[in-house]
């Protein structure tokens, strides 16, 4: 019996409704499986906890999160909590405390899925963004310099490592082996960020030299943003720094349809530290508490948990079953032109699956 114990973040708003919701699918994956057993411990962490506590985790939340094989978050934010704050107290103390450099975003058009655009459903959507995480424009350094006066500015730092921009690079080119893709495209815009972004570019030329059998090249960001919409069908893996790959992959949930539906892996590849899987979606406050949430993007974060952990068998069953739950049409959220609630398009999957989907043991 494979034991897999999990700690759950569920976070604010939409957050804690698909959790609540997709944890459910877990029971039924147990059932099917027989040889995998899933224990979860939630954390009830976020901006709600800010408000109650004056920070976003326990002062040892690392140290907590640290005893398990996975995370999984909801979504973070809520009102009256600054959006820097939720990111510099959770999220990224998280990401890079753990060295998870990797945030792996697919973006692909499942089947069923409304695509604004109109060429998608002939030549379809399937590409993969692999973002650096844990330093370039993110790396919180920076200061406020003579406030107050005339004079008055702000400096925001991007910090690129030879180390960390050489092995999310590196990683981008052995995924696309491992995953039979063909080329990877390396986001910049080396003409205005004539030092940082001539740096990426420069050690993405060395290392693409490692790879001949791959197709490579860099392009513009802004270029990159067009291509994705004019021509998605000819993308095959992206790499990309902190900010231009957070840009890049909201835009590509757009192409979805939704930005409920899309996954994200914030990876530790080493196995050093657990990996953590969040959908890529805010905490809706708008809707939160309606029960109308979409929880694809939940439950494809779970895929690729799934994956991550070794389960592949469980991860393709998983995929497979919400794709035959979009395909067939019946049982949508709103924001993909449907009337269900969470728990009924997650009761839907469970069915799909072969399972009710009981509650599972707490840890």
């Amino acid at each position: 019996m494979k034991k897999i114990f999990l700690r759950l973040i569920p976070g604010d708003g939409i957050g804690v409704e698909v959790t609540r919701e997709c944890r459910r699918i877990l029971r039924v994956l147990e059932e099917i499986h027989g040889g995998v057993s899933f224990t979860l411990e939630e954390h009830p962490w976020g901006c709600r906890y800010f408000l109650e506590k004056g920070v976003m985790m326990p002062r040892d939340g690392l140290s907590i999160l640290s005893e398990c094989d996975a995370i999984l978050l909801g979504a973070v934010g809520y009102p009256g909590v600054p959006d820097h704050v939720s990111l510099q107290g959770l999220l990224l103390p998280i990401r890079q405390g753990f060295d998870q450099y990797v945030n792996l975003r697919p973006i692909r058009l499942l089947e069923g899925l409304p695509s604004p655009l109109k060429a998608a459903s002939d030549r379809g959507i399937d590409f993969v963004v692999i973002r650096e995480n844990s330093e370039g424009e993110y790396c919180g350094r920076g200061a406020f310099l003579d406030v107050g006066t005339e004079e008055e500015a702000a400096v925001q730092e991007a910090r690129f490592t030879r180390k960390g921009t050489a092995r999310i690079v590196r990683y981008a080119f052995e995924y696309a082996i491992g995953h039979g893709r063909t080329s990877v495209i390396s986001a910049t815009k080396s003409n205005a960020l004539n030092y940082s972004m001539v740096f990426w570019d420069r050690i993405f030329e060395e290392t693409s030299k490692r790879y001949p059998g791959i197709d490579s090249r860099s392009v513009h960001v802004d270029a990159l943003a067009g291509l994705m919409v004019l021509r998605p069908h000819v993308l095959d893996v992206i790499v990309a720094s902190n900010l231009f790959g957070d840009i890049l992959t909201d835009l590509g949930s757009a192409l979805l349809g939704s930005i409920g539906v899309s996954p994200s892996a914030n990876i530790n590849p080493e196995g050093r530290h657990p990996s953590m899987f969040e959908p890529i979606h805010g905490s809706a406050p708008d809707i939160a508490g309606k029960g109308i949430a979409n929880p694809v993007g939940m439950m494809w974060s779970m895929v690729l948990m799934l994956e991550h952990l070794g389960l592949a068998d469980l991860s393709s069953l998983l995929i497979k079953a919400v794709e035959s739950v979009i395909a067939c049409g019946r049982v949508l959220t709103p924001d993909l032109g449907g009337t269900s609630t969470t728990a009924e398009v997650v009761d839907e999957v469970c069915r799909a699956l072969g399972g009710g989907g009981e509650p599972l043991r707490q840890g």
